[in-house]
């Protein structure tokens, strides 16, 4: 038997009385996080679910998540996170495909309506049979008329012991962020999630008594695995933000003395360019992880100088669980890569057809190992395109050094093919983002008669500057070999994101 919130449930045991969440004036314990999310074990099952049902959880970083996601897997269902910000139809695809049973939903915040939303996907979802609205606090009446809180609920709930699960069980489905197509949901075991959940104490020098400050997203599986099951799993306390804001997160690390952060190079970014940088983040923060994109040179030198804090680059996805490559403190930093393998995972340069490509590559990068999903669910053909042998093909072009560390070039479906010659999009970005006034830049390919393919710019204006789009050109092409700069740039006063930072980029096609 193995299950994941054995995570919750070890540290529960050993440190009960140490606070296991902050948010806001809420702190609670890990006895009391076990006992609750006990009591929704005990809902569930009260409610019809058994082992195997899907529970789609729709909530920001509120203590009512970790409560949720834990009391699902005791009782023995599969979590299904997703992001708050999806709308109706969103949101009903996705209890569609994942078969959802239960809906947990947020109620919603002034101007977003997720409440309503959820509600609406709920009802225009047949298998779907039970909704629950999620409030801040437990006294918060429910916004959606008619409908019963999940902290209500909880009062009333008997609580369960967990249920028996094996290893190669469903845990988790991640529905992959759709930069490419419809969303898929990878399907993550318990053995998945239990094994990246300790591979932190193998790269970092973590301590029982750690702070986590948690900005990223818990519904996504870079803070899920970094924070969630990680920090669980090493009777840390977590400091939840139900949102993003530089400002906030860089007075809670003060606040809270954090000694872990993590976030994405567009959240580090904003952190260097707020005012209260010049505050700095005290002397508490030990462990810095940045993931979900490639960090630029120009990004990691200029935290390490302002902040004196090292970003550790890793590399991931949801199909993976999702690191599998790393920087850590136990190699030496080499800029621009994205380290090595960790423990149990194996890495290797492939062509289209699957064969091995010896020395530095380029190639698509593949892996094998314990983080590998089980498969999309319920899509055994998209499954078969992307694994073979338990070798998963990642979609990302890389290189290997003499030296065995990777680095990442670019998305093998972003690369941009001009004059047959091939061009790597990040290469170009990294370039335009060393000038002073760009904030932000996706680059993309269009359709060209001359050249098969052309090359634009879509860049964010640093606040204050005046940059035309022929200075962009001919700055560019200045420091590019001919066929890649830019020939055409475009200014907006926002690109499109993930919820993890990442750039939209087939909404800018």
């Amino acid at each position: 038997m193995l299950n994941l919130s054995v995570v919750l449930e070890d540290s529960a045991r050993t440190a009960p009385g140490r606070t296991a969440i902050v948010c806001g004036d809420a702190r609670l314990s890990y006895a009391e996080v076990e006992a609750a999310a006990r009591r929704m074990a005990g809902l569930l099952r009260a409610r019809g679910l058994v082992p195997g049902d899907k529970v789609a959880l729709v909530c920001p970083n509120l203590p009512l998540f970790p409560i949720a996601y834990f009391g699902i897997l005791k009782a023995g269902c599969v979590v299904v996170p997703l992001n708050p910000l999806l709308k109706r139809d969103e949101l009903a695809y996705h209890l569609a495909d994942s078969d959802a049973r239960m809906l947990c939903c947020f109620g919603g915040a002034p101007g977003v309506e997720t409440g309503a939303e959820g509600r609406a996907a709920f009802d225009a979802t047949p298998g779907c049979t039970e909704f629950l609205v999620i409030t801040p606090r437990p006294d918060d009446p429910s916004p959606v008329p008619g409908t019963e809180t999940l902290w209500a609920a909880l009062a009333g709930a008997d609580p369960a012991d967990t249920a028996p699960t094996r290893a190669d069980d469903t845990a988790v489905i991640l529905y992959t962020s759709g930069t490419t197509g419809r969303p898929k949901g990878a399907e993550l075991t318990h053995a998945n999630m239990v094994q990246n959940s300790q591979l932190g104490a193998r790269m970092f020098t973590l301590h029982d008594d750690d702070v986590h400050l948690v900005a990223l997203p818990l519904f996504h599986v870079f803070a899920e695995s970094t924070h969630l099951t990680s920090g669980f799993g090493r009777q840390a306390t977590l400091v939840l933000l139900p949102r993003f804001d530089a400002g906030q997160m860089m007075g809670a690390i003060r606040a809270e003395r954090a000694t872990v952060i993590a976030g994405v190079p567009t959240m580090f970014w904003a952190m260097l360019n707020h005012p209260d940088a010049a505050l700095g983040l005290g002397d508490s923060v030990r462990v810095a992880i940045s993931g979900g994109s490639g960090i630029p040179a120009e990004l990691h030198a200029a935290f390490r100088e302002r902040f004196g804090i090292h970003l550790h680059e890793g590399y991931g996805m949801s199909e993976t669980s999702p690191t599998t490559i790393s920087n850590s403190e136990k190699i030496p930093y080499r800029p621009g890569s994205i380290g090595k393998p960790v423990w149990g995972i194996e890495a290797r340069l492939i062509d289209p057809d699957w064969n091995e490509i010896t020395g530095e590559g380029p190639g698509e990068l593949a892996v094998r190992g314990h983080a590998v999903m089980k498969g999309y669910y319920k899509r055994p053909e998209a499954t078969a395109e992307v694994m073979r042998d338990g070798w998963l093909r990642t979609g990302d072009i890389a290189r290997r050094d003499a030296d065995g560390y990777y680095y990442i070039v670019d998305r093998a479906k972003e690369m941009i093919i001009r004059n047959g010659l091939n061009v790597y999009p990040r290469e170009v970005e990294e370039v335009l983002m060393t000038h002073p006034g760009i904030s932000l830049v996706a680059v993309v390919g269009v359709p060209d008669e001359r050249h098969g393919e052309e090359i634009k710019a879509i860049a964010v204006r640093a606040p204050g500057a005046e940059l035309t789009e022929q200075e962009l050109v001919d700055w560019a092409a200045a420091r590019m070999a001919a066929y890649k700069y830019p020939r055409t740039v475009e200014f907006r006063d926002t690109l499109p994101l993930t919820a993890t930072g990442k750039i939209l980029k087939r909404e800018l096609r």
